[in-house]
């Protein structure tokens, strides 16, 4: 049961990477490659303040600004300099590997014996250390993903999703459509450094290769989240694929845990994951030729 329970808190956290990846790639159409550093960013930049014994949770705000400020930098460098936007999160994304290592000061950081933000709701769930991070991951899941709802429904909201569906036609209304997409690929990787803060605090370390290819494990979560909304609804709203992001990180992790639970090599766990990706993204066109 536990490794259940793990598997599903596990793919919370990495629901809020899906919601990221969500915003660039689905909203703006932006091949946003900064994950890889921003999610280990907001996890050495928690893990960081948490071992000088400060607040959880003013850790987890901290990470989550400078998630911000990187995802700005890539926009900024995008849409001010002209540079190609993958050329543009991978330059982002090599910087910030060193700027992680000075965080951190060493290449892992343990977070065993410090305060997490899970700390209080172990107490409460004395029983069962995973029975608390899920209720608690799960929480902030719902919370998280209400505020962005809500922010796409605004006026602002829907002027960054018309940036992404017509650059031209919401340019002409008089729409910056440059500060728009700096502040949405800087709310994505906000969103993927709280991804890696929350990762870090609930594994218990925080490593520098933690963000590696893992663009690829939200681009899956966001595939398979799709796959299972567009079977129920034909046109789903955005907080409906919102939710599917997080739905498909859980069933990730879960499809990650039933391939190591058959006896599969852990080393191989970046191959697995790659063939679920490939599974995923053929997986129309397969269906399309067996018709």
């Amino acid at each position: 049961m536990e490794i259940w329970l793990g598997a599903t808190s596990l793919g919370l956290c990495y629901g809020f990477l899906a919601m990221g990846v969500f915003i660039t790639m689905r909203i703006y159409n932006f091949p946003d490659i900064t994950a890889d550093g921003s999610l280990t960013l907001g996890a050495s930049v928690s893990s960081a303040l948490l071992v000088m014994g400060f607040n959880p949770y003013l850790a987890v705000a901290s990470s989550m600004l400078a998630g911000f400020i990187a995802g700005a930098l890539t926009g900024t460098i995008h849409t001010k300099f002209k540079v190609n936007g993958l050329l543009s999160g991978i330059l982002v994304t090599t910087g910030l590997y060193s700027i992680n290592l000075h965080i951190m000061g060493r290449s892992n950081v343990p977070l065993i014996q410090v305060e997490s933000v899970l700390t209080p709701f172990e107490s409460l769930f004395s029983e069962s250390r995973w029975v608390a991070a899920l209720v608690y991951f799960s929480l902030v899941a719902i919370f998280v993903h209400f505020l962005l709802s809500l922010l796409f429904k605004t006026d602002f909201g829907l002027s960054m999703r018309a940036t992404g569906d017509n650059e031209t036609m919401i340019a002409a209304q008089g729409v910056n459509t440059n500060v728009m997409k700096i502040v949405g690929i800087g709310l994505s990787n906000a969103i993927i450094a709280l991804s890696g803060s929350l990762v870090s605090q609930y594994q218990g370390f925080a490593d520098i290769s933690m963000g590696i290819g893992i663009i690829v494990f939200g681009l899956a979560s966001v595939i398979i989240g799709e796959s299972i909304l567009s079977v129920m609804q034909k046109r789903p709203s955005i907080s409906a694929l919102m939710a599917s992001a997080i739905l498909g990180a859980i069933i990730f992790r879960i499809l990650v845990a039933i391939a190591l639970m058959i006896g599969l090599n852990p080393i191989d766990l970046k191959l697995i994951t790659a063939l679920f990706v490939l599974l995923a993204v053929a997986l129309p066109q397969i269906k399309t030729g067996l018709k």
